[in-house]
């Protein structure tokens, strides 16, 4: 209710504030137009006329066609950076005196690029935040063609890393009496297990066994940032096809030992690089043990996503790990690969190789220049701490399962009493913490130092 004021409120003075402005604006404005009008915004003092122009900002870049934002990027590139022949002129009197603080500080306010003020005053306008955060949406797409914005990327990035800081986010419980405009965002963001329809939504989020936890913004009231989703069971899962099932039994909350978190999906691309599910996997544990304490083994079973590209990038490679791995067998798996299934003998044939291959995957082969894992749900999981506590073969056998990484799903285990030191081992020298089962099926095949590969 308070935040519904607020907007109103925020809306009433944008309405009072345009009344106040006598400009002419074109009526279909080019990416260049946009940018005057963003030049009026940062000359401006009044309270009124900023949020109405903020507002004019927002609706015209709106208004703009795929080809002029790319022109309203590059006036934020090069029309709204810092002052560089002001950088230089302060760099150089400080060198004369040093210790002349207000120097500093003018550097200080000299070196922060335009822009930066310009989004905060652009957040003024009602639902500002939300526009801002499909603007940046709309400049990562970019960014592969015109490496150039990226500096305007790390501007919003900067940003947006203190408008969400975790002490804003709020977790709620997804349930069926959750509201349906909000439900219908978590079946439209599910990233890694589809949700077909409404009865499955149900399935993972109505039973007695199922949750579904999400993070909220207050200024996204209505759209969750990232969500997980948990089922209760009694042992750790090696597949994703019962977890799933729609004829299965379920169990009572109290009857489980085991949580374990099968899906984990980011809902806003315009916040790439702003991490919530750390957080939001740790809070879901504590509420989890308050409410379960019966509740002894916390796990993941993940997907393996780029596994099946790293795999056929290394048997093409003159130094193939698989191919010396799996010797005869690669026929086998050629074959498999190329229709996508796979018979029963070939799967017995093959299941203790592969998940040889998948854990050297996983704690070998490293991103270009690092010592992080290729792997990009490892790095998560990892960098929180977690252990690779064992890899499954075939536990994803759903055409998407087998065309990333050929059926294979890993768990991940948060063991509360070693999470820290895995995750200060991790940040410190990328040290993967592996169970004993994983240490196994690594001494199958020997390492070879190789020049790491860059990442997927």
């Amino acid at each position: 209710m308070n935040t519904s004021f607020f907007n109103e409120l925020l809306s009433s003075i944008a309405v009072q504030g345009r009344q106040l402005l006598d400009r002419r604006r074109d009526k279909a404005p080019s990416g260049r137009a946009v940018g005057d009008v963003c030049e009026a915004l940062l000359s401006g003092r009044g309270e009124a006329s900023g949020v109405a122009l903020a507002g004019d900002v927002l609706t015209s870049y709106r208004a703009l066609d795929p080809d002029e934002r790319t022109q309203f990027f590059l006036e934020l590139l090069k029309r709204f950076g810092a002052d560089r022949h002001e950088i230089q002129q302060l760099c150089a009197r400080i060198a004369a005196d040093p210790d002349d603080d207000e120097l500093i500080r003018q550097l200080h306010r000299a070196s922060e690029p335009r822009r930066q003020e310009l989004i905060r005053r652009l957040n003024l306008a009602p639902g500002g935040t939300s526009a801002l955060v499909a603007m940046r949406a709309a400049l990562i797409d970019k960014l592969r063609e015109m490496p150039e914005l990226a500096e305007v990327d790390n501007d919003f990035e900067h940003l947006f890393s203190s408008w969400f800081n975790r002490g804003f986010l709020v977790m709620r419980r997804i349930d069926w009496s959750t509201p349906a405009v909000i439900l219908e965002k978590i079946i439209r963001y599910e990233a890694v297990h589809e949700i077909r329809d409404w009865n499955d939504l149900r399935r993972r989020i109505d039973l007695a066994d199922r949750r579904l936890y999400a993070f909220f913004h207050p200024a996204l009231i209505d759209d969750p940032l990232i969500f997980v989703e948990v089922a209760l069971t009694r042992e750790i899962p090696g597949a994703i096809p019962p977890i799933l099932a729609e004829e299965r039994a379920a169990i009572s909350p109290e009857e489980a030992t085991t949580a374990v978190f099968y899906s984990i999906s980011n809902c806003q691309k315009g916040l790439r690089g702003i991490s919530f599910g750390n957080f939001l996997i740790k809070q879901v544990v504590e509420e989890l043990r308050r409410e379960l304490p019966g509740l002894k083994t916390f796990v993941t079973l993940s997907p393996v996503p780029g596994f099946r590209a790293w795999l056929d990038r290394d048997l093409a490679s003159e130094e193939s790990v698989a191919r010396s791995h799996l010797g005869s067998q690669v026929e086998d798996l050629l074959e498999a690969s190329a229709e996508n299934s796979w018979q029963e003998d070939a799967e017995v044939a093959l299941a203790e190789p592969m998940r040889a291959l998948c854990a050297h995957y996983l704690v070998r082969e490293k991103r270009k220049d690092t010592d992080r894992p290729l792997d990009s749900v490892a790095r998560f999981h990892l960098g929180n701490g977690a252990r690779l506590e064992r890899v499954n073969w075939l536990g994803d056998p759903s055409p998407n399962g087998l065309r990333q990484s050929h059926g294979m799903m890993v768990n991940y285990l948060y063991d509360l009493g070693h999470i820290e030191k895995n995750h200060e081992a991790f940040a410190a020298k990328g040290t993967v913490a592996t169970s004993s089962a994983v240490a196994r099926l690594l001494k199958s095949i020997p390492e070879v130092k190789k020049t790491a590969v860059p990442a997927e």
